[in-house]
Formats: C-alpha cells, structure tokens, sequence
C-alpha cells in the first residue's frame, strides 16, 4: 500500500522571523504517522527550518537544485550536494513556475532529476497543462510527454525512488480546482504510463495532486484512489490549514 505524503511547498515567502514562526506551527502539529510529510522552504530557511524540525518526522526539501550534482562555476545556483550537505531529502523538478517563468526545458529537467538522486534526494517530478492545453483537449498529452521524456533519458528505473506531482497549471495560486474526477483520470494516465514500462513502479509510485488545495476540499481529492496525497502551495504557509490537509490525506 503507499504511504500517502503532503509536501509545503513555500515558494518565495517568508522572513527569517516568519519562516522560524511557520517551521514551528509546523512541529507542533498532530499528524498521523501513516502520512508522510516534508515541507519546501526558499534556499535562505533550509537550515533554519532544518534546525526547527530536527528529531521530528517532518522532512526537509528545496524546490530546485542546479543541473549539475556537485559544486562548481554556476554562480547562483545551489548544487543536489550541497542539498544533501545541508540535511534536505527531496527537491521539487520541474514545478510550472519553472518550466513557465524560466524556461526549463525537459532536457534540463532529466539533468536535474538525475542529479538529485546521484546524491540521495527524492525528486519530485511536477507535470501538468496549461488552461488552453486542457482547453484544447490536450492535457493528457502534454503530461504524457513530461513523464515520457525522464523516462526516456533516464530509464523507468529511475521512477523507484521519486514521486510524481500533479499540478494543472491553471490551478495553482488561482482558487481554481480540478474536481477530484478530473484529477483522478489525469492521475489513473500517468499511472497507466507507467504501468507499460513496470508494472512494480507504477503500483509503487505516488502521486500527489496540487492547485488549490485546502483544507475543504482535500479529502475529496485524497480519497481518489489514485490520488496518494498533495504538493500544496498558499495553504502550507498556515500552518493549521497545512495540518488540516495532512490529517485529510491519512484518512
């Protein structure tokens, strides 16, 4: 059976005092142990929040490494080692603000997928369509083709130790939601896809749904049957909303 997971995503929020104040919020909150959860700070309150969250199950993430594991010549970037350095388990790749904002191509996307696990990080694999894709009829086929080009470089094996996210980008940070049953169909496909090159990894893999989700309307989705919990964005920076939607997933 997969352990359903919830993972904060924070974005680009939050003072030392603020990210100190949620990493706390966060340690006191009563989770069911059959939830996994982690939370993504901005690269400035990993080690802060690390600290906060130490001896807790909470786990500690980044939301992008660089394409290239190691240290080296990449002014502003912050390396998959130095990651695992710090004490972070996973790494978002591919999140819609990155491959819409900056560009991030597929190609640069397998580099960094690869790099994360070279040093021990789980990653975190964002897909998901435009409103005019899903306008178009197209979504399947755009998230079909996110997921098939890691797979591709990189091989099927490399999806044992990764986890698959969801995110219809026209729902994140809009207030709009893809119902459970859409979800769902997008979820059953990738689950599919997987399916036709390893039947262990795609029984295996989780893949959480993210756009929108509250504390209202996340057992809805949790209880999809191939919907294994949530990458939240605003509501995981409250953190009594952010526990609301973990209790939600260990439904």
């Amino acid at each position: 059976m997969r352990r359903p997971m919830v993972a904060g995503n924070w974005k680009m929020h939050g003072t030392r005092a603020s990210a100190d104040a949620l990493a706390q919020g966060v340690r006191q909150l009563a989770i069911p142990d059959s939830v996994e959860v982690a939370v993504l700070p901005p690269f400035l309150h990993v080690e802060r929040v690390l600290e906060v969250l130490a001896d807790s199950p909470i786990a500690v993430g980044a939301q992008n490494c660089a394409k290239e594991p190691w240290q080296g010549a990449l002014t502003g970037e912050v390396s998959a080692a130095q990651l695992a350095d710090a004490g972070c388990k996973l790494v978002l790749i591919g999140h819609s603000e990155r491959r819409q904002l900056f560009g991030e191509s597929d190609e640069l996307l397998s580099r960094k997928f690869i790099a994360a696990q070279s040093h021990g990080l789980v990653p975190i694999l964002c897909v998901g369509e435009t409103l005019e894709q899903r306008q178009a009829g197209r979504t399947l086929e755009v998230v079909s083709e996110q997921l098939g080009s890691i797979i591709h470089e990189l091989g099927i094996g490399a999806f044992f130790n990764a986890v698959i996210a969801y995110e219809p980008v026209w729902a994140i940070g809009t207030g709009l939601t893809a119902t459970p049953a859409q979800a769902q169909a997008v979820h059953a496909a990738i689950r599919a896809q997987l399916a036709g090159e390893s039947a262990e990894v795609a029984q295996g893999m989780r893949i959480l749904y993210g756009g929108s989700v509250k504390a209202t309307n996340a057992a809805e989705l949790f209880g999809m049957a191939d919907i294994d919990g949530g990458l939240i964005g605003g509501a995981s920076l409250n953190a009594d909303e952010f526990g609301a939607i973990c209790r939600a997933a260990g439904c």
